[in-house]
C-alpha cells in the first residue's frame, strides 16, 4: 500500500492506464483508491482503469473495464479509451462516449470484447451517473445506516426497446442506458472486475455478487485504502493456493461532498489553454504516474 501523500487531480487531468496500482488521489467531492494486480505478476494486464476531471472542477468521470486478454494485446484498446475520455472530459453524458467506444472495438477488428463501467460524479448536485456495460455492479454503502447493496438501475417502469447495455465489442450498434444515484456524506463505492464475484470456493463454487457483497458488509475500515486491502485479502484467505487466474482491479470512492476549488486568473487560463491542446498531458502521463 502507498505512503505518498494522495494526488488532487487538477482540472482537465487523466489519469490511469493498466499497470499495477496501490495509489490514492482525489477530485471535488470524491477521495478515491486504485488496487489493481495483472495476472501472474505482470506489470500490466487487460483491466483498465482511468479518472479524469473536467475544466471546472466539476465532473470527475471514473471507468474501469476488463479487456478479454492481457498485456500488450490490449494497448490498442487501452489506447482508444483514452482517447475518449479526452475527448469527452467536459461532457455529462457518457451514453455518448460508451456507444463510440463499442464503435471503436468493432472497428479495431481484434475479435476481443470487454465489459465497462462508467461512473461520472456531478459535484453540483452530489449525484453519481453510471452507464454499465455488461459490468459487474457496483457496490454501496450508505454512511447513515451503514447499509451495503448492489447499485442497478430501477427495475420499474418501461422496458427498454432493443438490444442494450452489452459488453463492448459484441454487436455493433448497441445502446446503453444512465442511471443516477444521489450520495450523501462518506458514502462509499466499489467498482471492481469480475475476477471477484467469480473467486472460487474450496468447494468449487464461485462466491458471485451477493458473496462479495456479504463479504464486504462485514469490513470494519477506515479509509478507501483499508478496504481495498481487506477485500483482496480474505478473498485470497477464500481461494488459497492456486492463486488467481485473473487479473484483479479494485476501486474505492469515498464521497467527501468538497466543493471544487475556487479558480485564479492564471488557473483558469492554464485550464482554458488545455482545452485548446495547449499544454495538455502526454500519453506518458496517463500510465499510472500519480
Amino acid at each position: 500500500m502507498t505512503t505518498d501523500h494522495p494526488h488532487q487531480l487538477q482540472c482537465m487531468e487523466l489519469w490511469g492506464g493498466s499497470a499495477a496500482s496501490d495509489r490514492a488521489a482525489s477530485v471535488p467531492g470524491i477521495d478515491f483508491y486504485v488496487r489493481s494486480r495483472a495476472f501472474e505478476t505482470a506489470e500490466s494486464g487487460g483491466d483498465l482503469y482511468y479518472v479524469s476531471m473536467c475544466g471546472q472542477g466539476r465532473i470527475a468521470r471514473f471507468v474501469l473495464a476488463d479487456v478479454a486478454g492481457h498485456g500488450a494485446s490490449v494497448a490498442p484498446l487501452a489506447s482508444a479509451l483514452r482517447r475518449l475520455m479526452r475527448k469527452h472530459i467536459n461532457t455529462p453524458d457518457q451514453s455518448r462516449m460508451v456507444r463510440e467506444l463499442n464503435r471503436e472495438f468493432d472497428e479495431l477488428g481484434t475479435g476481443r470484447f470487454a465489459t465497462a463501467l462508467m461512473a461520472t460524479y456531478f459535484s453540483p448536485t452530489d449525484h453519481l451517473i453510471l452507464v454499465n456495460a455488461g459490468h459487474p455492479p457496483p457496490l454501496l454503502r450508505r454512511h447513515a445506516d451503514r447499509s451495503w447493496s448492489l447499485i442497478e438501475p430501477d427495475a420499474a417502469g418501461d422496458e427498454p426497446v432493443g438490444i442494450r447495455n452489452l459488453p463492448l465489442g459484441v454487436i455493433q450498434p448497441t445502446g446503453y442506458d444512465q442511471f443516477a444515484i444521489a450520495l450523501e456524506p462518506r458514502d462509499t463505492i466499489v467498482l471492481y472486475t469480475d475476477a471477484l464475484p467469480e473467486t472460487a470456493r474450496p468447494d468449487g463454487t464461485r462466491l458471485g455478487t451477493q458473496g462479495l457483497l456479504d463479504l464486504v458488509s462485514e469490513i470494519d475500515f477506515d479509509d478507501g485504502a483499508g478496504l481495498a486491502e481487506t477485500i483482496t485479502t480474505r478473498l485470497a484467505d477464500i481461494r488459497g493456493t492456486p492463486a488467481s487466474d485473473d487479473d484483479e482491479t479494485v476501486i474505492v470512492l469515498s464521497h467527501n461532498a468538497g466543493e471544487p476549488p475556487a479558480q485564479s486568473l492564471p488557473e483558469r487560463i492554464r485550464v482554458i489553454g488545455r482545452m485548446l491542446g495547449i499544454g495538455t498531458l502526454g500519453p506518458d502521463d496517463a500510465q499510472g504516474r500519480v
